[in-house]
């Protein structure tokens, strides 16, 4: 269709910011207007989102330098070739080899006025590269654009000699800091301008970046910074389970608070009260929410970030580990015209991810989900969400009176604390909708306990809730590693069987392996116990009967006690005895 011209020449920015891709083409004298018209005709014919500058690339009309150019040139940026550079090693190691790697951007430039640091990389829709940089290095950046192979030279070329730093390399580069030593022994006594110096210094930055970076790419559920008398400790929680890092020197305890402030918009002079704030970051391209809270401790402030990686996160009923009856049974739940359903269980036991699920399947565009929740932990298209403040007075009960004003189909009440938003719930039920909720309890039938004891009338109950679900997380035996075993009596005991009681059964384990970091785990899933309302359990709990014989009544219509679909997990090859003993009780 034509060959690519070799040569070009730039307009100035203004006449191409904005423009079309065809358009700064034609104005560099790359392609004539007729061959944009002739590949534009191509897009159309084809259906498809595919880019235009695609199609530009398939059919030999340009090269991807030339693209590249004009892709920088549509956003205002300007390009680079990185081959005529030479970049300093003190600009190099302004960003440390994970994350350049991880970000696939070239440092190229430091002004240290105005601490601007102009980088180089291969997409104009990286944008968040540079916004991300910024909070997690605190620099003003700046970028400039070039093609994907000059990237990869140059942090080949730069980066070889440095091997990705590990904790332990820069936890020895941090006790070598003698201004960071300074600080030794002096938590309450630094001034606001110390804590801005030690929220810039260089090795604490790299160091918490690391440490960011690590758990992230190890699918880290929390990360935790803890003070003690004599030591500072950080961990991770990967599968429900806490896992220690090697600690650095207790003195960069308040460096490393302050610069978490510093990113997630806190105050760092304030050290006497708790403080919360959100971190948002884009690793790899996937986008990831950090939730900070700070609280004073004797020793100092303890420090959790909660990691809210949306790219691991899937809200579909079918993924949670439901058994097909128990699958069936919550689709037939969520499905009701109205009423409510509650999801039961002690924190971090995936009810918002049960709870968001179930959302998700009944988000379109015929109805209208409202949710209130403290805090939002996902956004999610469709909903409108609602974050409670209770500070300024917005708690679940006021918030949930002026929703029912908003014309809901079905309502997320993030959890019955009071009499009040119980109360509004079953109202906000009897007049038509569907409401989602959450209570922390130990199993399903003792949430009906849990309302009476909040005042809840018991007709209000009997009325309004359509099921219960309480559910645990069980971690899932690493597949690479899974290794069957006869267990001994001594475990059956711990479950309560006897070796008659397992025949015909195989039990695994994992060995350990580097997939699942010699844990014998890998990954997590939900055990359930699902209690449907009938008449003979409204007409108990009428009666105010005891929580066992509601146990006994819902096992009667079929409903699968927690440990029952532990032991259905474990026979599975799913998950291990130790597992389900931790997560489970036998009840009587």
């Amino acid at each position: 269709m034509g060959t690519i011209e070799t040569s070009y020449k730039l307009p100035p920015m203004e006449q191409l910011r904005g423009r079309t891709l065809g358009r700064i083409l034609i104005k560099m004298g790359v392609l004539t207007r007729e061959k944009v018209h002739e590949c534009l005709k191509i897009q159309k014919q084809r259906h498809q989102t595919i880019q235009i500058g695609q199609i530009f690339l398939e059919l030999g009309l340009v090269d991807e330098k030339q693209l590249q150019v004009a892709l920088a040139a549509q956003r205002g940026m300007e390009y680079v070739n990185l081959s005529d550079i030479d970049i300093p090693l003190d600009i190099i190691e302004k960003v440390p080899a994970q994350m350049a790697k991880t970000y696939h951007i070239v440092p190229i430039k430091y002004d240290k006025e105005k601490n601007e640091l102009t980088i180089a990389l291969d997409n104009p829709d990286n944008f968040r590269a540079t916004d991300d940089l910024s909070t997690l290095m605190g620099f003003k950046v700046t970028a400039k654009v070039t093609d994907s192979k000059a990237v990869e030279d140059a942090l080949n070329k730069h980066y070889e000699t440095q091997s990705d730093e590990n904790i332990n390399e820069l936890i020895s580069e941090i006790q070598g800091d003698t201004f960071l030593a300074e600080f030794d022994g002096r938590n309450q006594s630094i001034d606001l301008d110390e804590l801005k110096e030690l929220s810039e210094s260089n090795p604490v930055k790299k160091l918490l970046n690391l440490v960011l970076l690590q758990a992230i790419r190890d699918k880290a559920s929390d990360i935790h910074f803890e003070p003690f008398e004599s030591e500072y400790k950080m961990r991770y929680r990967i599968d429900g389970v806490l896992y220690e890092m090697v600690p650095p020197p207790k003195y960069i305890a308040a460096a490393l608070s302050s610069r978490i402030k510093v990113m997630a918009n806190l105050d760092i002079a304030e050290r006497r009260l708790p403080q919360d704030g959100r971190i948002s970051l884009t690793v790899q391209g996937k986008p990831v929410d950090l939730r900070v809270s700070v609280l004073p401790t004797m020793f100092g402030e303890s420090v959790v970030l909660r990691v809210l990686d949306r790219s691991q996160v899937s809200f579909d009923l079918e993924k949670l580990g439901l058994r097909r009856e128990d699958h069936e049974l919550v689709r037939q739940l969520i499905h009701k015209p109205n009423g409510i359903i509650i999801v039961t269980g002690p924190t971090g036991c995936g009810k918002t991810t049960t709870l968001y699920s179930a959302m998700n399947e009944l988000n379109n565009i015929e109805t209208k989900l409202i949710t209130t929740e403290d805090p939002v932990e996902y956004d999610i298209d469709g909903l409108i969400q609602v974050q409670m403040k209770p500070e300024i007075g917005l708690t679940f009960a006021r918030c949930l009176r002026h929703i029912l004003r908003q014309d809901p189909d079905i309502i997320l009440v993030g959890e019955i604390r009071d009499l009040e938003t119980a109360e509004i719930a079953a109202q906000a039920s009897l007049t038509g909708h569907v409401v989602f909720t959450t209570l922390h309890t130990t199993d399903a039938p003792s949430s009906i306990a849990r309302l009476l004891d909040l005042g809840v009338e018991p007709f209000l109950l009997t009325a309004t809730i359509e099921g219960i679900v309480s559910q645990r997380l069980v971690r899932r035996i690493c597949e690479k590693c899974k290794q069957a075993f006869e267990p001994t009596e001594g475990q059956l005991s711990e479950l309560s069987l006897t070796p008659d009681d397992i025949k015909g059964k195989k039990f695994y384990y994992g060995q350990g392996c580097n997939r699942c970091n010699n844990t014998g785990y890998k990954g997590r899933t939900g055990i359930f116990e699902i209690m449907v309302f009938n008449d003979e359990i409204r007409d108990l709990i009428m009666h105010q009967a005891s929580t066992n014989v509601l146990r006994a009544a819902g096992q009667k219509t079929g409903m699968r006690l927690l440990r029952d679909n532990g032991l259905a997990a474990i026979y599975d090859g799913i998950t291990t005895i130790d597992e389900v003993v931790k997560e489970t009780t036998v009840e009587g």
